[in-house]
């Protein structure tokens, strides 16, 4: 007997993007889900689009958000430029603030919601100084202006040791102590999948080059909403951390989110959707309002 076999599918759309990003042409692999306000995710240092699987698989969401994420240059599915072999790689602001508007740009968003996480959420600081008029509102999780080297990044590219499992090694005490074991366990195989020498490169960006402090008080929240989200429980951007940024951008609305880590968007997705969820309402009504 035939027994007809029902395919399941994620609402998940993924292709590559050609570019070029700096005079150099690029293929940036791109995900997306749903209709409507565009909302740009971007992940962590090291890791890649999946961390927001789960955002881009819920229907509630996807009803009036067109979700979508994009692999960096040299993370996930986007392989480095050509050439890459000769030099170090170190992300830069400068450099990280232009993928995002290119691939803004080539998709032509109007007015997107731009959310990141970690060194995502610092950048989005980034766009909030440079040009807040080109976003909807920004989205920071665990934001801070700085973040003090607590490790030695040597070990991060090393001959004689497995990067990746390093790379997942040093982060996995930064995830919740409540997250689900599955969902733990998936985030810490982005980071032992990522390229040899991508996390330490990512790390130049969130630790040297992109230090605001003496910055984001410019920040003007009349300008373009920011939303603070972050876990309490993440020793490298603190809740405190985050606290003393929103008393420093005034008008910026800040949210802890009790027992989630640094990567609240994939070690605990139900957990996080419940924090994240009133903030997209409130964006989507304030632009309803506006229209």
């Amino acid at each position: 007997m035939n027994i007809e076999k029902k395919l399941i599918y994620d609402p998940i759309i993924g292709r590559y993007l050609n570019l070029e990003i700096k005079g150099k042409n690029h293929r940036v692999y791109i995900e997306e889900a749903g209709t409507g306000i565009p909302l740009v995710c971007l992940h962590t240092a090291g890791s890649d689009t999946r961390q927001y699987r789960a955002i881009m698989c819920d229907p509630e969401i996807l009803k009036h958000f067109r979700v979508i994420a994009f692999d960096m240059p040299r993370h996930g599915k986007s392989s480095p430029p050509a050439g890459w072999q000769t030099s170090e790689y170190r992300l830069t602001s400068r450099d990280y603030v232009d993928q995002i508007t290119a691939v803004v740009d080539a998709l032509e968003l109007d007015n997107p919601v731009v959310m990141g996480c970690s060194i995502g959420g610092r950048i989005v600081l980034n766009l909030a100084l440079e040009c807040p008029e080109r976003f909807g509102a920004l989205i920071g999780l665990q934001s801070g202006a700085h973040v003090d080297p607590y490790y030695d990044l040597q070990w991060l590219h090393r001959p004689d040791v497995h990067g990746g499992e390093v790379c997942a090694g040093i982060v996995s005490g930064l995830i919740g102590p409540h997250a689900p074991e599955a969902d733990r366990w998936e985030t810490l195989w982005h980071y032992m999948q990522s390229g040899p020498g991508i996390f330490k490169g990512d790390l130049y960006f969130y630790k040297v080059d992109g230090d605001l402090r003496d910055r984001v008080a410019e920040i003007d929240t009349g300008r373009c909403p920011l939303y603070l989200l972050t876990g309490r429980y993440d020793y490298s951007s603190t809740p405190e951390d985050t606290i003393e940024l929103a008393r420093s951008v005034k008008g910026s609305k800040m949210t802890l989110m009790s027992g989630l880590g640094h990567f609240p968007m994939s070690e605990d997705p139900a957990a996080f959707l419940a924090y994240l969820k009133p903030v997209l309402d409130e964006i989507r009504n304030k632009r309803i309002a506006a229209a």
